[in-house]
């Protein structure tokens, strides 16, 4: 982690002067598109619950043969629904779904035999049951999904969804023909969204400015965005932010890959669905989390909080909490809290100065705090309060953000997340005077592939490098 507050910055040349802008807001990015609510393009899942539930249904005459009462009949098809995965996907497809469908299937059977042979051992579900019960609600299930998948293909070739391509002129007409020549995908593009025009383009108008994509927004009732060039998401992240934020869905497309390269493929080319800041995937459970840690961590050790405190006040004198402005999550600023282990000569010091961890004017104890990290124990508050995440990546100063977000590609794409107390980088022993190249690349790669259970692994490292500490 940074410090409290050299005058030089790592990975930087001598006179380097700082012109980038912190990452804002969008609408202080000059982007304020009318935020519409289109109908998302994962259609409603009420089709393909009811085909799950017919399925279900389907296989409640073989539950009764066995002579199984109502109720476990019942927790057959509950048990099925709530197993129900969902992945966004461009273009559903029965067969597709067919392994995650047969796997939920077999686990709500399995499910039901063991509450069977738990609770009446002598009417415990035979073999041959469980086989052809699982096989005729599979037939079902993928009989209906099939239906519903198939009308949904119709409608979008009838109607297809207008698109715009962000990236290179070259690149992004190339992507919008391939798809073009492929209707049944029911995307249509309807412009290129550039930086700079492309001599003796023809075909599809190239928007550069932030009006025309405006225009072509309301126009075209435009619901996705296809991202052609992985720098596309640095360079153009704000407009980005807007069109997700006015309803679009974004998908980033690799027009140089293989299909293979990915799972999900449009028009043979390797996709995913990317998260710009907007409603971010089980942010609630995110949320939940750090307010129930923090919470509990924060009554578990108040009283050393007070000891820590009563050691600064004696030893170092007034003002134990030291305060300092960080850029969190869309650039917006928040007053990160710490123990106050050293006392910067004044504001500019405090703002500028990459690390203290070898200032010989540090007393035994402070230092003890800093290689221990405990001196950032109070930054729990920042997280009850909403200002930062447990986990996530960690919150850097203005004047650095600037001077990074200009430098090193994908910087400034970090603050898509709320900013955590520790993160991916961290346990990678990515602190201190370390690569800040690195410590990008490795917090996109967090964000782009967040799990609530990647957040819980990232702690239990945390926790146990607290027994080794490194400094800060």
């Amino acid at each position: 982690m940074t410090a409290e507050s050299t005058f030089s910055t790592p990975g930087t040349q001598p006179g380097f002067s700082p012109v980038a802008v912190i990452p804002r807001h969008d609408d202080q990015a000059g982007f304020r598109f009318p935020v519409r609510r289109p109908p998302a393009r994962a259609a409603s899942p009420l089709p393909l619950l009811l085909a799950d539930g017919l399925g279900a249904l389907a296989g409640v005459p073989v539950l009764a043969g066995a002579g199984q009462q109502p109720l476990l009949l019942g927790a057959l098809v509950t048990t099925t629904l709530l197993l129900r995965a969902h992945r966004p996907r461009p273009v559903h497809g029965v067969l597709d779904e067919l392994p995650s469908v047969c796997g939920r299937i077999a686990m709500a059977w399995l499910t039901l035999a063991a509450l069977v042979a738990a609770s009446t051992p002598a009417h415990a579900l035979s073999w041959p049951t469980l086989l052809v019960g699982s096989a005729v609600q599979a037939l079902v299930c993928c009989a209906g999904r099939a239906l519903v998948h198939q009308r949904r293909r119709r409608a979008l070739v009838r109607r297809p969804h207008a698109a715009l391509v962000v990236g290179p002129v070259p690149t992004a007409r190339r992507v919008a023909e391939a798809i073009m020549r492929l209707p049944r995908y029911g995307i249509e593009p309807v412009g290129i969204v550039a930086r700079h025009h492309h001599d003796g383009a023809d075909g599809l108008p190239v928007l550069t400015t932030g009006q025309e994509v405006q225009r072509a927004l309301i126009q075209n009732g435009v619901r996705d965005v296809l991202c052609v060039d992985p720098a596309v998401r640095s360079t153009q992240g704000p407009l980005l932010r807007a069109l997700a934020e006015s309803g679009c869905t974004v998908w980033e497309l690799d027009a140089d890959s293989p299909s293979y390269a990915s799972r999900e493929q449009l028009a043979g080319f390797a996709c995913r669905r990317l998260d710009m800041g907007v409603g971010y995937p089980d942010s609630r459970a995110k949320r939940l989390l750090d307010i129930v840690v923090s919470g509990t961590l924060l009554l578990a050790i108040s009283p050393l909080l007070l000891l820590f405190a009563l050691v600064l006040r004696l030893t170092s004198g007034p003002g134990v909490v030291f305060r300092q402005e960080r850029v969190g999550r869309g650039g917006r600023p928040f007053t990160l809290l710490k123990f106050r282990t050293h006392r910067p000569a004044d504001a500019r010091e405090s703002a500028t100065r990459w690390s203290v961890a070898d200032d010989q004017q540090m007393s035994r104890f402070c230092r003890f705090l800093r290689r221990s990290s405990l001196d950032e124990l109070l930054q729990l508050w920042n997280v009850l309060c909403g200002d930062m995440s447990l986990v996530g990546p960690r919150p850097e100063r203005p004047y650095f953000v600037r001077q990074f977000s200009q430098t090193y590609p994908g910087y400034a794409s970090r603050h898509r997340m709320r900013v955590g107390i520790t993160g991916l980088a961290q346990v990678h022993g990515l602190r201190g005077d370390t690569s800040i190249e690195d410590r990008a690349r490795f917090d996109n790669a967090y964000i782009d592939n967040w799990s609530l259970w990647q957040d819980v692994c990232i702690l239990l490292r945390t926790a146990a490098a607290l027994v080794r500490p490194t400094g800060s």
